[in-house]
């Protein structure tokens, strides 16, 4: 990709870091839809996954690859260790596209080299060269990485990057790996890079960061004064531990503080040209997306795509929001693309305005899947007065996530309520067809329906997370239920939505179960280990 000073690459990482957020995993058909919305959105480049890491991954790469790589469409990316068979392995995930990176990286911090990769500074001299050109002789785009940037020694730090750019790696990534970096110390590495590594005109600098501290939108936003010029960034900020810095986050701050940030960009200070090509109408939809189909809800007081982020509380801020919108908000919020559109479909609706009105909201579904949702759809216009965007979303994510399903939920009645004993009745399905019933009682009817439907499946399990939100207002609203499980030390994830809360919290859980019991079927089984139970 051409090296422009006058413009800020985004590079989006949330079908691979973001994916790696504790009970986010996302199934091949997810992934693919989150790749079209992001291709939709307009980033740079999508990091489509680790192909090397699991055959899911591979498959998941490759047919983002295949579906989302037109010429004209982002750049797909895989990430590699620097050893020849994950970079094997990740040229042969992205071939289909027609844009392709590979994306290497090594350690470059004396921790990481004495703790982890037991090597030494020498040893990493040679591999890094060699492994760059090993990834270049597949591809034209190579980035490579040095892992633990941060906390690197940054002499030998420059060292390896000019080797790396000599092998022809045309981007330099600067990973603040374990988020421990201020804004001045990141801005200041960044500057050294600039002034010391011979070749860097030759590269891209890029910058991923993690939120430890809090401080990765403020990392990168200083890095980009100094030179930056892609960010690798998520999606509502998702990642391990604290996440990643925030997509949303920095493209608005550089879109409304552009006037501050075009001089560091070689631009005059009036300039309205958009910083990064990223749609920003398209941001609060992508939001959604990814929340829906990972189950991370996005907290109230997210800044740009929170609940609450063009919410006026305060008599005196709703007085001057009346009077004039620019005396507390600083973003239109039709600029992220965020209204309150309650829509006229209802009973008497048609599939074609229904299929029409999720391909606006960023959901593309064709034969079954679009009679599956326009059933839901029908079957809730029946218990609704009004359907707006967020219960479409619902019905399509409550549907995607069952799309892999090893169990589906029959039925569920309960009973319960003051001086009563909390039973369920629950009807499972398995994948061969066998049907059974189980009742249980609980300490109130969800934890009835927990333990019934533990009885049923019988793969040990742990709950830890169970929230409940609404959807919209009123008395009617779909209840969204998000159901987090452990089994040794992994998470798995379950979301429903429905106008009945213990139905959803149903649902929920047998998504949870269907992706804990995918996951070990998916994992080698040890010699003694004995397969997994079915019904």
């Amino acid at each position: 990709m051409a090296k422009d000073p006058g413009r800020v690459l985004i590079f989006d990482t949330t079908l691979r870091d973001g994916e790696q957020s504790p009970g986010a995993s996302l199934n091949l058909d997810e992934k693919l839809a989150i790749a079209q919305q992001l291709a939709r959105l307009g980033v740079d480049v999508i990091e489509a996954g680790f192909p090397f890491a699991s055959p899911g991954d591979f498959d998941a790469v490759q047919r983002i690859a295949s579906n989302v790589g037109s010429a004209d469409g982002p750049i797909i990316c895989g990430l590699a260790r620097a050893t020849k068979g994950d970079i094997k392995a990740c040229a042969d995930a992205v071939a289909p596209a027609a844009r392709r990176r590979i994306h290497t990286f090594l350690a470059t911090s004396d921790i990481h080299l004495e703790h982890k990769l037991r090597k030494s500074r020498a040893d990493v001299l040679a591999i890094v060269p060699e492994m760059v050109a090993y990834a270049r002789s597949y591809v034209e785009d190579v980035e490579f990485s040095c892992e633990d940037a941060g906390r690197s020694d940054p002499e030998f730090m420059y060292e390896v990057i000019e080797a790396a750019i000599s092998a022809g790696a045309s981007t330099i990534n600067i990973p603040d790996t374990v988020g421990y970096s201020t804004p001045g110390e990141f801005g200041a590495l960044i500057d050294g890079i600039n002034k010391h590594v011979p070749n860097i005109q030759d590269a891209v600098i890029s910058v991923h960061g993690h939120n430890d501290l809090g401080l990765a939108v403020a990392n990168f936003l200083e890095a980009v004064k100094y030179g930056a010029r892609q960010l690798e960034c998520t999606i509502n900020g998702i990642g391990e531990r604290a996440g990643n810095a925030s997509l949303e986050e920095l493209v608005m701050a550089l879109h409304v503080r552009r006037s501050y940030y075009n001089p560091f960009l070689g631009r005059e200070v009036t300039s309205q040209e958009p910083i990064t090509a990223i749609r920003t109408e398209e941001i609060y939809k992508t939001s959604r997306l990814v929340s829906n189909l990972t189950g991370m809800a996005v907290q109230p007081n997210k800044a740009i795509v929170g609940a609450n982020a063009f919410a006026h509380e305060s008599g005196i801020h709703q007085d001057g929001v009346l009077k004039n919108r620019l005396t507390y908000e600083i973003i239109d919020a039709r600029t992220i693309g965020l209204t309150d559109n309650r829509i006229s479909l209802g009973k008497l609706s048609g599939r074609s305005a229904v299929r029409a009105r999720l391909e606006e909201l960023g959901y593309t579904l064709q034969g079954d899947d679009l009679d599956d949702a326009f059933a839901r759809f029908k079957e809730l216009a029946d218990r609704k007065r009004e359907i707006t965007d967020r219960d479409l979303e619902a019905i399509v994510s409550d549907h995607t996530q069952q799309l892999e399903a090893y169990y589906q939920l029959l039925g569920v009645q309960v009973s319960c309520g003051t001086n009563l004993q909390p039973t369920a009745t629950v009807t499972l399905s398995s994948i061969d067809g066998e049907q059974r019933t189980v009742a249980s009682i609980g300490t109130g009817p969800v934890d009835a329906v927990c333990q019934a439907l533990n009885q049923l499946v019988q793969v040990p399990n742990e709950l830890v997370e169970f929230s409940v939100k609404s959807v919209t207002e009123g008395i009617d609203a779909m209840g969204e239920v998000t159901i987090r499980l452990r089994h040794e030390g992994r998470l798995y994830s379950g979301h429903a939505a429905d106008t009945d809360v213990v139905v959803a919290a149903a649902q929920a859980f047998v998504n949870a179960l269907n992706r804990l019991v995918n996951g070990l079927q998916h994992q080698p089984l040890h010699p003694q280990q004995a397969p997994l139970p079915v019904l």
